[in-house]
């Protein structure tokens, strides 16, 4: 089971770069770009807040849920 993070998904949809949207919400483009790869283990609501409000998305249009038997399903191990 893993959450994946579709961030990237919804910035190409708003047409917006990652240094624009860490401008926006204020936090360093580093951190967000962490964010946007996955690598990292948690995301303050504070933080998820900003970015749908920029972004005009709901949470769950950014951290997706896949089980286990989907990866497998997929190929994906």
């Amino acid at each position: 089971m893993e959450i994946c993070i579709t961030l990237d998904v919804e910035m190409a949809k708003k047409k917006m770069s990652l240094k624009e949207l860490s401008q926006k919400i204020g936090i360093s483009i580093t951190n967000l770009s962490l964010l946007k790869t996955g690598k990292v283990k948690a995301i303050r609501f504070s933080t998820l807040m900003a970015i749908c409000r920029e972004l005009d998305c709901q949470p769950g249009d950014i951290l997706v849920y896949v089980s286990d038997n989907a990866n497998k399903i997929d190929g994906i191990s």
